[in-house]
């Protein structure tokens, strides 16, 4: 089967603005703060916090989707979801992951890599109670990455567990939660012209504190 477009043919030219080591602060996760703020600024109904969250088996078998940015503070960033998920799974048995962030109306990506660990069950239980009661339902109701007979199935343990909770606060599921990804590299993108991108890699050094290199696009 052959694509109707051509794909070899699509193509944009980046020209919004460069990067410059002089705009950067030398905390990464400052300038996280920067480029992410600008970018909630500029995003319109776009999803500022959708991030790709890249993981692997501890065969290395890769697997990535997107997930949403949840929290963030110079302890790392955190998203939550089903401790039954493939995610779940990839971390139980090699707990380092991948995100990425791409703000295309910004012309930017930012990489972020490193080590993953579960947040508190408080912490879980406060963002649960904050979401909407039609997400906390779902949270119930899903087991996340198993296979389900139908669209029906699945329907109908909703209209059950709507009905159950209709007069109470539905509980936080014992495997469901957060999980916080501890930084352990940064890369800034800014996409320039003929694909002559800035990129600005962040690495922590031994003795603490971030080393800044300047990457070839």
């Amino acid at each position: 089967m052959e694509l109707t477009a051509d794909v070899a043919g699509l193509r944009k030219e980046y020209t919004l603005r460069g990067l410059h080591r002089n705009e950067l602060d030398r905390d990464p996760f400052l300038q996280f703060g920067r480029w992410f703020d600008e970018s909630v600024r500029t995003a319109g109904d776009r999803e500022p916090n959708a991030m790709t969250l890249a993981t692997a088996s501890k065969q290395g078998t890769p697997s990535a989707r997107i997930v949403l940015l949840k929290g963030f503070s110079e302890r790392g960033l955190i998203f939550f979801t089903s401790y039954e998920s493939r995610k779940a799974r990839d971390l139980a048995e090699n707990p380092r992951a991948a995100l990425n962030f791409h703000w295309p109306w910004l012309e930017r990506q930012i990489q972020i890599e490193g080590s993953v660990e579960k947040v508190s069950r408080e912490e879980s239980e406060i963002y649960f109670n904050k979401r909407p009661i039609g997400s906390r339902l779902g949270a119930i109701v899903s087991k996340q990455s198993s296979i389900i007979e139908s669209r029906e199935v699945l329907e109908h343990k909703l209209e059950q567990v709507a009905a159950e909770y209709r007069t109470s606060t539905p509980p936080v599921p014992e495997l469901w939660g957060g999980y916080l990804v501890c930084p352990e590299r940064f890369e800034f993108w800014q996409g320039r012209e003929n694909r002559l991108h800035d990129r600005f890699l962040y690495s922590r050094k031994t003795g603490g504190g971030w080393q800044i290199d300047r990457l070839s696009p």
